[in-house]
């Protein structure tokens, strides 16, 4: 090693050659992957890292966006082999080697020399970053110990408070001292992007840092991955299927698709001008908060205009694509137009919604909703209280959930959401205060509520795991609500599941199929299915969209809005992504630590927001325009 990179080595420079001089940090050419004795997974796959700059690689799940992201590092998942292409990593950008190297080429100890300190990686999730049984201040200096950054420990201790501070938190020893476990999903999230930037690095991939993250929160994660980023000159790979926070931090972006590569350019001209088919589709499946345009294949439940996005050509986001093709063939289209407003209800900005006194159910099968006559809401809170010791999660909840609307949920994490609804559906029996389910009052646990209580109310979990054993077939976990609720024998179990997969339209054939072979998705679908099997009058979904690509989102949105219409359900919809008020919801009630500060008719409380809460989350939401 040369006198000129050891002092460089130690004395924590980002790289011999100063980086603004730097044209490209990585180049990656020719890219292709393949599963072993299999077909590829990457083809001919290229893209540039430039520093100062953040390149946003899109595209759905299974596109290839974290195998190519991993190129970049040499990590090839198991069971894959290098088929062709280089990863090059330029002159000047790494203080470990002063020529252009292949990264490809290098061995696992020489990577390890660069993995961290030259080419930093950030995980979608923190925990997957963090060690639980270190201090948060020890985990900084750690990074710094084993890439040689700084000549002695006083040094390091000192870049850890600088890059605490980089990243918006406290740098000082009591906060060095807190344990992952003390600190908020944001918290936890900048640590980690602390952590990737603490060695100054040349190159950082981001792998999805955002999913999950409420929107003020993932303001603020956003805005310092950027400052940081261009302060210091490095190279961004940001991997997301988020279209809208593509706009917000993103200079250039490429979309992926099967492997390939089939749009690239300036993240403006991406965004505003779209060349290929698949880009457009991703763009009209991104849910639009003005609701001027629609979201894949359907209208919004309450527009504030009549109007197309210019790059939305009206295909349905359910639309078959090749990577070589600029042209779609659109599958059938499943919207209802018959649930969109008039163009004068439109144009003057009121969308008349369905009231509390204006529509009736029958008790019979689908809850058939029949209009002109007054009744109970199907659900009714009363004063729902809920605290532990001192701390106060719920505080006097009023709410109500109309047949055939839905209310969504809305507010930071921690503000309560989760816990109000897992109280309506009796797993949380720790409240006082009333649920009221047409008029009779519940007990808190679903233990003691009657069988008919427990199928009237269904919740669908964030992640489908959670309610589909991978060990069972899809058919066997569907069948367990109705075993649970007894009355039927094992032909009319079967049945009943036939008939709930073919509602959320997966089809019979799916009965046999496991969990694992199943896309994100799919898996999804299989979940609200799972709830669908007793034909509930309530349902209950607790961020099922959080995880999901652009695409899948709004085929989820709108498949339940279409069993909505068809069986009059009553949703409340808990979500952080308030982009999909307009899509999903008639009423909106806001949580701010556990008060309900804002309720009202969706349209109402998007244009007029009367608390300041309610202002601050709409100000930081993301969206399409913010580019350029």
């Amino acid at each position: 090693m040369r006198k000129s990179e050891q002092r460089a080595r130690v004395e924590g420079r980002a790289s011999v050659v100063p980086r603004a001089t730097v044209e490209t940090a990585i180049a990656v050419e020719h890219l292709s992957l393949g599963v072993v004795d299999g077909g590829l997974i990457l083809d001919d796959v290229g893209f540039r890292l430039r520093p100062g700059r953040i390149l946003a690689l899109v595209g759905e799940s299974g596109s290839g966006k974290t195998t190519a992201a991993l190129a970049c590092m040499n990590h090839l998942r198991s069971g894959l082999e290098l088929r062709g292409g280089t990863v090059e990593l330029q002159e000047g950008a790494s203080r470990f080697h002063r020529k252009a190297v292949d990264l490809l080429t290098l061995s696992e100890k020489q990577m390890r020399q660069l993995r961290g300190g030259t080419i930093a990686y950030v995980p979608q999730d923190p925990a997957l970053s963090l060690n639980g049984s270190l201090r948060v201040g020890e985990q900084i200096a750690e990074v710094l110990r084993a890439h040689e950054f700084g000549r002695n420990a006083p040094e390091r201790d000192a870049r850890v408070a600088e890059v605490l501070s980089e990243v918006g938190l406290p740098s000082d020893s009591a906060y060095q001292r807190r344990f992952p476990h003390q600190l908020s999903g944001g918290q936890q999230q900048r640590i980690g992007i602390a952590m990737a930037f603490a060695c100054r690095p040349a190159v950082i991939i981001l792998d999805e840092p955002t999913t999950g993250l409420d929107v003020a929160t993932q303001d603020v994660v956003l805005k310092t991955i950027y400052q940081l980023t261009t302060k210091h000159d490095v190279a961004g790979l940001y991997i997301t299927h988020d279209l809208a926070v593509v706009a917000q931090v993103a200079n250039d972006v490429a979309v992926m698709l099967h492997g390939r590569i089939v749009e690239d350019g300036p993240a403006e001209q991406m965004l505003r001008h779209p060349q290929h088919a698949y880009t457009r589709s991703l763009l009209s499946a991104v849910p639009d908060m003005q609701g001027a345009r629609d979201m894949g294949g359907g209208p919004a439940v309450s527009p504030l205009a009549s109007v197309r996005a210019p790059w939305d050509d009206g295909r349905s986001a359910a639309t078959h694509f090749t990577a070589d093709n600029t042209t779609a063939t659109p599958c059938a289209d499943t919207s209802d137009p018959g649930s969109a407003p008039s163009e004068q209800d439109a144009a003057a900005g009121e969308v008349p919604a369905p009231t509390a006194r204006a529509v009736t159910r029958e008790r019979g099968a689908g809850g058939v909703v029949v209009p002109g006559q007054e009744h109970e809401p199907v659900v009714r809170l009363r004063d729902l209280r809920m605290a532990y010791g001192q701390a106060v999660i719920l505080d006097g909840i009023n709410l109500e959930l109309e047949a055939g609307q839905t209310t969504m949920l809305l507010g930071e994490s921690g503000s309560g959401k989760t816990t109000l609804s897992r109280s309506v559906a009796g797993l949380n029996d720790d409240y006082t205060g009333d649920v009221l389910l047409d008029g009779e009052v519940l007990a808190p646990s679903t233990r003691r509520r009657s069988n008919k209580q427990r199928r009237r109310i269904q919740y669908v979990f964030q992640s489908p795991f959670s309610s589909l054993n991978p060990r069972r077939s899809i058919g066997d976990s569907l069948q367990v609500p109705l075993q649970l609720g007894g009355g039927m024998n094992r032909g009319q179990r079967r049945a009943a599941v036939a008939d709930a997969l073919d509602a959320v339209r997966l089809g019979r054939s799916y009965i046999d199929r496991r969990p694992g072979e199943l896309s994100g998705g799919e898996r999804q679908r299989a979940a609200v299915a799972r709830a669908l099997v007793n034909a509930p009058s309530v349902l209950v979904c607790d961020e099922i969209t959080s995880a999901l690509d652009v695409s899948v989102q709004a085929s989820v949105i709108e498949l339940l809005r279409e069993l909505q219409h068809e069986r009059g359900l009553a949703m409340l919809f808990v979500t952080h992504n308030i982009a999909l008020a307009r899509h999903i919801s008639h009423r909106l009630a806001v949580l701010e630590h556990g008060k309900l500060v804002e309720y009202g008719p969706t349209d109402t409380v998007l244009r007029d927001p009367r608390h300041e809460y309610t202002r601050s989350l709409l100000e930081h939401v993301p969206t399409l325009e913010s580019a350029g």
